[in-house]
């Protein structure tokens, strides 16, 4: 489950839709219906193990996102596969109906899936040739590969699928050497690197690597990324 915003929606859920079923739920904090309505989605679309995500949507504090979906009563669900709306309900469903409209929504596992869940990389491999494009896969085994050093393969292999918030993290470590940054002296560096990203591809790029790999949950990325953008513009 993730909360998203107006500013992460089409990352969040557009994109992340092209590589599963992304679940909408348009809910506010004022919404009787809507609390009741929460815990079972979170529930019912953890139990299908990723093969469905769940993306929350505070509309008092997204205005843009509800204004997009028309939202006129909440709770508003709505499922996005490929970027395009595929189903809908409004208000709050008991457990059993919401259990039957997300199974309609997970796709039965294939062969490619099964050995992409056993995680080797013989297995991962094996999937890569019954869907060469299988993108848990892919992610998968360029993880694998950049820890082994072989940051060009994996980065080919990432080459293959659209980028999503998991192929730019792998990306990221394979152009950092598939080391992690931390340390004392890591802010040090990104100021150092934020001195040269008007004028220096280079120090960009690593700059924009270093804040993938730390995450959207390190409260340094956030700050950087103001910063990044206050340098570029």
């Amino acid at each position: 489950m993730i909360d998203v915003t107006d500013a992460t929606f089409e990352r969040d859920v557009l994109e992340r839709s092209d590589q599963v079923p992304v679940v909408v739920d348009l809910w506010a904090p004022w919404c009787g219906p809507c609390k009741t309505l929460g815990p079972i989605l979170e529930r019912v679309v953890g139990a299908t193990g990723g093969q469905v995500e769940l993306a929350k949507v505070n509309v008092d504090e997204n205005p843009n996102v509800a204004s997009a979906f028309r939202v006129q009563s909440i709770p508003a669900v709505y499922a996005i596969r490929s970027r395009q709306v595929v189903d809908s309900f409004i208000g709050a469903l008991p457990e059993p109906a919401v259990a039957d409209w997300v199974s309609r929504l997970a796709p039965g596992e294939s062969e490619a899936d099964r050995l992409t869940k056993a995680g080797d990389e013989d297995s991962l491999r094996r999937a890569l040739e019954i869907e060469p494009d299988h993108a848990g896969a892919v992610v998968a085994l360029a993880d694998l590969l950049v820890d082994r050093g072989e940051a060009d393969e994996a980065l080919a292999l990432l080459a293959r699928i659209p980028e999503t918030a998991d192929t730019r993290r792998v990306s990221a470590r394979a152009r950092l050497g598939g080391q992690a940054p931390g340390g004392d002296g890591l802010e040090d560096r990104l100021d150092a690197l934020l001195e040269r990203v008007k004028s220096d591809d280079a120090a960009r790029q690593e700059f924009v690597d270093i804040l993938e790999t730390l995450g959207p949950d390190d409260p340094r990325t956030a700050a950087y990324r103001k910063a990044l953008t206050a340098r570029l513009f």
